[in-house]
């Protein structure tokens, strides 16, 4: 599972994403009279425009995280197919909005006969955000089963060995084009601080998934640094704030920076629009000269093969030579 996308680069369809997105109070911890004042009124009027242009920057006959999942599907399927001997598990993507919903998928199953189910949510870092309303799609769906399945949710994979040494493995093919640059900058997306303070794990992860990333690549403390970014509003999100810290690296004569985002599992909007582009010219503007965006792990195979180890962890299988 991941998180959705809109159907199409249009004010409509993107409206129609947004609203379904941001009416989700796991996103939006706010009264719900007040924030409908505030999405209706103010955010997806003034939003949706701005939010279309950028899909229509990055769409590629269809949105690219859709696309990369579909990829990530069918890598994921052929590799299973390799292990199993019979009683091959079937691969389907679902996503938290815009569909297709998890109780869908699993309906569908459950009349060709499918008891168990493995759900693996795309968020290396666990947060109510995200993976949050992937627990809700289960219990709104168990609250209607007649038959409830026998369904195991994957929480998070934020230190798994395999999940670390992919990021490597993709940092250092990146060093190989364009050589190691002064600054390696990890890019989360970003919560609001409020839900760090009430309980929500998802900025020690961060923490924990970056320093073992720069473990893993030998760098020094100066060589590396985390940032948050996809900040919406004005009250205090997670800092230091991507934006802010590229601008900050430029003026203090850092020139080459490599960003990556270690919170994605495929590249959407957030990272080919907001990183590879926004970002790159806060950065260049402010006196910097080479960035490189590292891509997501997307259907790349260290990526599929880490999908695979966590989903046979959870399974009992007879495996092939």
């Amino acid at each position: 599972m991941n998180l959705g996308t809109p159907v199409a680069p249009t004010k409509k369809a993107v409206r129609a994403f947004l609203k379904e997105f941001l009416s989700d109070s796991r996103v939006v911890e706010i009264p719900k009279l007040i924030w409908y004042l505030i999405l209706y009124g103010i955010i997806l009027p003034f939003r949706t425009p701005r939010v279309t242009r950028a899909y229509q920057q990055i769409w590629q006959g269809d949105s690219p995280l859709r696309l990369i999942t579909y990829r990530q599907v069918e890598k994921l399927q052929l590799y299973l197919n390799k292990i199993f001997k019979d009683d091959v598990p079937e691969v389907a993507c679902a996503m938290n909005y815009s569909g297709p919903a998890l109780e869908q998928l699993v309906n569908h199953y459950q009349l060709q006969g499918v008891e168990r189910f493995v759900v693996l949510p795309l968020y290396p870092q666990y947060s109510a955000t995200t993976t949050g309303a992937v627990y809700d799609q289960y219990a709104r769906m168990i609250s209607r089963a007649r038959n409830i399945p026998q369904l195991h949710i994957i929480k998070d994979y934020h230190d798994n060995p395999a999940y670390i040494d992919a990021l490597a493995l993709s940092v250092k093919r990146q060093w190989a084009i364009s050589g190691q640059a002064e600054k390696l900058l990890l890019s989360f997306h970003g919560i609001p601080q409020r839900y760090v303070d009430l309980g929500d794990p998802y900025y020690q992860q961060c923490s924990r998934t970056a320093e073992l990333l720069a473990k893993k690549l030998q760098l020094r403390a100066d060589q590396w640094q985390i940032s948050f970014q996809s900040r919406l509003g004005r009250a205090k999100w997670l800092s230091p704030y991507t934006s802010a810290t590229l601008e900050k690296l430029a003026r203090e004569n850092i020139k080459h920076v490599d960003v990556i985002c270690p919170a994605f599992a495929a590249d959407c909007l957030e990272t080919l629009e907001e990183i590879d582009k926004e970002n790159r010219v806060i950065f260049q503007n402010a006196g910097g000269e080479k960035f490189h965006f590292i891509p997501c792990l997307n259907d790349d195979d260290s990526h599929i093969k880490m999908m695979a180890k966590l989903l046979l962890d959870c399974m009992p299988v007879t495996e092939s030579d």
